[in-house]
């Protein structure tokens, strides 16, 4: 737990109980159902996923997920997570939520053996996690977004060392890309 200055922000597993909750947040904050509808599917196939709430004064007000991606790589691939969607209520935002999410995300995507993350979003927020442009460590997305969008972090250093490929998401991304 951390504490704001007026409140404990609580990150954890999201249960069933929070999927009206998740729906809200990510219909919110993506302005339509696009992020909710990739949560919904990536749930039921999906597998391992990670899901987190965060959770202020009993209410959920923040929501990362993490699924499994694969990058391909000369008639090869290895596994990966893909960090995304990622959100959190507009009054709940620059406060510590969503660093909070994706610290102890990263922490539980280690703890599952993950030892690359990537992630499609904001050039100026992700890299204070350690997130760097994917094409400086030879990864292409298999979705045509800008470079600087596209950022890969190693959990276990020297990962991707002589490695690169093509990273390939989940088939319910397409909606969204």
């Amino acid at each position: 737990m951390r504490r704001n200055v007026d409140w404990m922000i609580e990150v954890r597993n999201e249960s069933p109980r929070d999927y009206t909750a998740v729906r809200r947040i990510n219909e919110r904050a993506f302005e339509g159902p696009i992020g909710a509808d990739i949560v919904d599917s990536l749930r039921g196939v999906a597998h391992p996923l990670i899901s987190l709430v965060a959770v202020v004064e009993g209410q959920v007000v923040g929501h990362i997920f993490f699924s499994p991606v694969s990058i391909e790589s000369g008639g090869s691939a290895y596994d990966a997570a893909g960090l995304g969607p990622m959100a959190a209520l507009t009054e709940y935002q620059r406060q510590g939520i969503g660093s909070e999410l994706v610290k102890q995300g990263l922490q539980e995507c280690k703890r599952q053996g993950y030892t690359v993350v990537v992630v499609i979003g904001h050039p100026d927020y992700y890299p204070r996690f350690g997130f760097t442009e994917a094409v400086e460590k030879g990864l292409m997305c298999e979705y045509e977004v800008p470079d600087e969008a596209f950022m890969v972090t190693e959990l276990t250093p020297g990962a991707l060392h002589r490695r690169g490929g093509v990273v390939k998401f989940r088939p319910e991304f397409a909606s969204g890309m």
